[in-house]
């Protein structure tokens, strides 16, 4: 799956097109490199996204299509 489709499912970004801008401004790394919004994502990765000052940090643990909202966060470890 596509890293900025992803961070959507998962809702760790609220809206694909921002999840896009982030992985542009090299806001997104993918297991400590920077990741561009077209980067595959599979189980096991350590994914890291920059909000101003915080950061979050997680583990893709399962890759989904379609996820409902009460699930999402069951994609992922908070690390």
């Amino acid at each position: 799956m596509r890293l900025d489709k992803y961070l959507k499912v998962s809702r760790i970004i609220k809206r694909r097109t921002v999840a896009c801008e982030a992985c542009e401004q090299g806001k997104v790394t993918v297991n400590g490199k920077v990741a561009k919004p077209a980067q595959d994502v599979k189980e096991r990765d350590v994914i890291e996204v920059t909000f101003g000052e915080r950061v979050m940090k997680v583990e893709v643990v399962a890759v989904a299509e379609h996820v409902l909202k009460g699930d999402a966060q069951s994609m992922y470890k908070i690390l």
